[in-house]
């Protein structure tokens, strides 16, 4: 296969102006792809804005011999982040979702804008631009979403519980489109990152962070965003060099009259639902409705 490249593809990548977003930004950028570079320049806590951050990266895809435009929208307003797209460029073929702030806070001190503003960027914003592109991705029969998760999506995180359900809701989306997405040629996948940035600056210290280069995350997003690339609802893990997919394991389980049971069944039962010697892999709600099926106890 020759190399990976983005002739006439058209990206948006938010929260495009610092760390990740703007690695991402420059790399497809720098192998052919337009670029918008969505930042509102805030702080990470998601106060105030500043619009020559984006202009910034701009400038420095352009001075590299790259196109960019820069973009100061808020996720919030993804419509007018794909219409900045289609406006500049007349189409639009890559959204990689990585915008994000953090309010931390422990569960009992966390306050409802805590929460509703880590929701409204990483959750909400994405499903803003996602919906707005994908209207447009289904007419012209192709298109590519990477979403951005976190270790604390995946695992939990003291402090972060409106940080790690937001994260982990985004993978949700990002295989629903997948499923939505199939006939259409669109397809989306979601990356768990390590890399330096404004955020993990705050919990990280500078040793840690010297050996965390964004550059190391930026490779994979590019080749799943790329047309060669089939991967589609799937999970990886990524950070200093290293990548690794993710799945869902599911252990065999233990089947119980669906007539009836009683909490002393499951407790009787507890060690063979949570044996994973006989482990599957599931990817579809369809193969949760055949294992139910094949409940032995099932009345005829």
């Amino acid at each position: 296969m020759p190399g990976i490249q983005f002739e006439d593809r058209v990206a948006i990548v938010t929260g495009a102006g610092n760390g990740l977003g703007r690695s991402h930004a420059r790399l497809l950028a720098s192998l052919g792809a337009k670029v918008v570079i969505n930042d509102l320049g805030g702080t990470t806590t998601g106060d105030g804005q500043d619009q020559t951050v984006a202009q910034e990266v701009v400038g420095e895809i352009e001075a590299a011999g790259g196109v960019a435009v820069a973009n100061g929208d808020s996720v919030i307003e993804g419509e007018k982040i794909v219409e900045c797209a289609l406006d500049h460029f007349g189409r639009l073929d890559i959204v990689v979702n990585n915008a994000g702030i953090l309010r931390d806070r422990s569960l009992h001190n966390m306050s409802d804008d805590d929460w509703d503003l880590v929701y409204d960027v990483h959750l909400k914003g994405a499903f803003k631009v996602s919906r707005a592109a994908f209207a447009h991705m289904r007419e012209q029969g192709y298109g590519r979403f990477v979403m951005t998760t976190s270790a604390a999506g995946l695992y939990g995180n003291f402090g972060q519980a409106n940080y790690s359900a937001c994260k982990l809701a985004l993978h949700g989306l990002s295989q629903t489109i997948s499923v939505e997405g199939k006939k259409k040629g669109i397809q989306s996948n979601t990356i768990a990152p390590i890399a330096a940035s404004r955020m993990m600056s705050t919990v990280m210290d500078n040793e840690a962070m010297k050996k965390l280069d964004p550059g190391a995350v930026s490779p994979l997003v590019a080749w799943l965003c790329h047309e060669d690339c089939q991967a589609a609802g799937e999970l990886f893990e990524v950070g200093a060099g290293w990548i690794s997919q993710v799945r869902w394991e599911r252990s065999k389980g233990s089947y119980f009259p669906p007539s009836g049971f009683t909490p002393d069944d499951v407790y009787e039962a507890w060690n063979q639902i949570r044996d994973f010697e006989q482990a599957t892999h599931p990817t579809s709600t369809k193969e949760t409705i055949e294992a139910i099926n094949l409940n032995p106890q099932n009345e005829a």
